[in-house]
This record gives structure tokens, C-alpha cells and sequence, in this order.
């Protein structure tokens, strides 16, 4: 008999497809195959008509209208898009931008671009719970601050900002603040008016969505935000961005944001009882294990744990055939480099290289958390008796 593959527990990297998602795709690969740009015929009509749905249905989930829905290749790209496309689109007497030193390095890379483009940037420390400090937002804002950026959830450690209170301080300075909502869409609430959100960036496949497609927002009015386009050839998504549009995927990606949006409280009540059972299962049987990030304002199903001793790699390997889970961020585990977030909240070398995280989802059942606590416990346990 094959033996079971591995519990999936890495998903903040990335969820499987829901099966919901993929059958409202599957019309759009053979049956509606048309270019959503062609409308001069039936095929292409219809693709632009499930484009302008699923553009709906997503600005719906934050509170936007869906002309301020521009439809990317990911969250990467919309970050680029927003950072980029505002500094090329303001006067030369808003040349700051603002940022955190834990963003993903989406943000981070084209802060350094910025900087190697003749504008100013100051990136904001956390506490060592991972929470920005709005004082020193406040003492940081300036005449010439261009946009603020603070990702809404960190895609390691799961730690939520006070995006409310950062709008309203944006709001009064009047400078941009834009969001990193790719960890956040479909699991918390978001509302870009209530929140003072200008820009927002969201991603298809962190909640149970395609690979390959995903969102900004632009606010149209109050302010009006300028944005220049980065990608150039054909004027679509209304001069934003241009390329033909992904009809399958936009439509998944939509499916799958009224899905989260529409279960979230019940699903994510669910996926914390089961991060909940492993964090008390590790904290009890492994005295020197730490949480990483706020115990409190957090992602329900994120948890990032060190426990002293124990490098996250050899962990890894140990339980390769139990559980599927990472020792931090997708995008740099090929790293070899310390994770920047952890470091951030001032973790020794120890507890960064022996820290792990696990990310809790849809198709994860307390069953199978219930009979894994002991496994892993148990191997952490034996990891540190070798080391010591």
C-alpha cells in the first residue's frame, strides 16, 4: 500500500485550488475562449463580460467600485505597478516614500529602486512583536511624503497592522497609503474607504485561487491616484496595464475571493482552533519555543515558532514525510540569508536559523492537527537531545 502523502501545512506559500474555483474556470479554457479585448464578435464579448463579473465581484470584497480593479500577473507585479507607477507620476516636490523594514521584498526591492532613482525613502522599525509604531509614523510623514506602504498581514510571522489608524494619518497629511493585501484579502475584513486605502495589492493564489493572476486597486476619486503604466503595448486595463487578459484565471481568482469572503468568519473561527492546538502542543512540551510575532493581532492560521536548538531545516527534513510546512517566506527560502522579518524584531541568529512556520487552511481538519502535535513534538524534542 502507498504510504499517505505528507499534511499540507504551508499555506501561506500557497492553498491548493478549491474545487469550486477550478469547475468556474474550466468554460473559460474551451467554451468562452475567446480574448476579452475582441468584442466585435460573440467569443470575445463573453470573455470581457466574465472579466467585467469577476472585476465586480472582487472590488466588492473592499468596498471599491469596479473601475478601480486593475488585473495583474500577482501581487509582485501590482506592487510594482503602484510603487513605480506613483513615483513616475508625481511632481518632483513629492519625492518620500515610507515603508517597514518587515514588507515583503516585493515592496522592499522597488523601495531600493526608488532610492536608485533619485527619490527619498525611510523604512519604519517594529517592536518585537512585529507592530509599527504610529508615533514614529506620525514623526516620519513629511510635506514631500509621496505614499505610505504597510502590508496589512505579514506573510511570515502573520501579524496584522493597524491599517485604520495608518489610513487616517495618511489621510490627514494627504499622501497615498497603499497595502499589501495579499496575505489578508479573504481572511480578514477590508474596507478601502473606512480603511483610507488609496492602493491595495491582492494575489489569486493565497486563497484557494490560480497561480498567475492577481489585483490593484486604484482609488478614482478622493484622492484621484496617478499612476504611470509599467507595462506598455495595447492601452489595457484601462492605460494601467497592458497584455492580454488571463479569462481564466480572473474569473477563478473572483470565485475564490467571494468564497473566503463569504465564509471567512466561519472558516477562520475553524483554522485558529487548529494553529491554536499546535501552538499549545509545542509551547507545553518544549520549554524554550517562542511564538514569533503578536500573540493576539494576528493571521488566524499563521504560526511561526522557534524552538531553541532545533535548525528549522533539519526539522524540515525529519518530518518530510509527515507534514508539509517552511521555514519562512516562499520567495526567499532559496535564500540563504537570515529572514529580514525576524531579525527585525531583534530575534538572535539561533532563533531565526530554528524557526519554522506553519500556515493553517481550508482543507486542514483538527483531526489531522490533533495527530500531528505528538509527531512533531516528539521530533523536535529528539532534535534538541541530539544537539545538546
Amino acid at each position: 500500500m502507498p504510504s499517505s502523502p505528507p499534511v499540507y501545512l504551508d499555506n501561506h506559500a500557497t492553498p491548493c485550488v478549491d474545487p469550486q474555483v477550478l469547475e468556474a474556470m474550466l468554460p473559460y479554457f474551451t467554451e468562452v475562449y475567446g480574448n476579452a479585448a475582441s468584442k466585435n464578435h460573440v467569443y470575445g464579448r463573453d470573455a470581457s463580460r466574465a472579466v467585467e463579473d469577476a472585476r465586480a465581484d472582487i472590488a466588492k470584497a473592499i468596498g471599491a467600485k469596479h473601475q478601480e480593479i486593475v488585473f495583474t500577473s500577482g501581487a509582485t507585479e501590482a506592487i510594482n505597478l503602484a510603487i513605480k507607477g506613483v513615483a513616475q507620476a508625481t511632481p518632483e516636490n513629492k519625492r518620500h516614500f515610507i515603508s517597514v523594514v518587515t514588507e515583503h521584498k516585493a515592496v522592499l526591492d522597488c523601495f531600493q529602486w526608488l532610492e536608485e532613482n533619485g527619490c527619498e525613502t525611510t523604512l519604519l522599525p517594529v517592536d518585537t512583536d512585529g507592530l509599527i509604531d504610529l508615533e514614529e509614523l506620525n514623526g516620519a510623514v513629511r510635506d514631500d511624503t509621496a505614499l505610505v506602504s504597510v502590508m496589512a498581514a505579514n506573510n511570515e510571522i502573520g501579524v496584522l497592522q493597524p491599517i485604520e489608524e495608518i489610513g487616517k494619518i495618511c489621510r490627514e497629511i494627504e499622501c497615498y497609503f497603499m497595502t499589501d493585501a495579499t496575505q489578508a484579502l479573504g481572511k480578514i475584513p477590508l474596507d478601502v474607504d473606512k480603511m483610507n486605502i488609496d492602493l491595495l495589492t491582492c494575489s489569486g493564489h493565497k486563497l484557494y485561487g490560480p497561480k498567475g493572476v492577481g489585483a490593484l486597486y486604484v482609488r478614482r476619486s478622493n484622492p484621484h491616484v496617478k499612476a504611470t503604466c509599467q507595462i506598455n503595448g495595447g492601452g489595457h486595463e484601462r492605460g494601467f496595464r497592458s497584455g492580454t487578459l488571463n479569462v481564466p484565471s480572473i474569473v477563478g481568482f473572483a470565485r475564490a475571493v467571494k468564497l473566503a469572503c463569504s465564509g471567512m468568519k466561519k472558516d477562520q473561527t475553524r483554522i485558529q482552533k487548529m494553529r491554536d492546538t499546535l501552538q499549545r502542543a509545542l509551547l507545553e512540551a518544549i520549554p524554550d519555543a517562542k511564538v514569533n510575532g503578536y500573540l493576539e493581532q494576528r493571521l488566524a492560521g499563521n504560526l511561526n515558532i522557534s524552538c531553541q536548538g532545533v535548525e528549522s531545516e533539519a526539522l524540515i527534513i525529519r518530518l518530510k514525510d509527515t507534514v508539509a510546512f517552511s521555514s519562512g517566506s516562499a520567495c526567499t527560502t532559496a535564500s540563504i540569508q537570515p529572514s529580514h522579518v525576524l531579525e527585525a524584531l531583534g530575534r538572535t541568529e539561533d532563533e531565526i536559523y530554528s524557526s519554522v512556520r506553519f500556515g493553517f487552511g481550508r482543507f486542514n481538519t483538527q483531526k489531522e492537527i490533533e495527530q500531528l502535535a505528538p509527531e512533531i513534538t516528539e521530533a523536535v524534542m529528539e532534535l534538541q537531545a541530539f544537539a545538546f
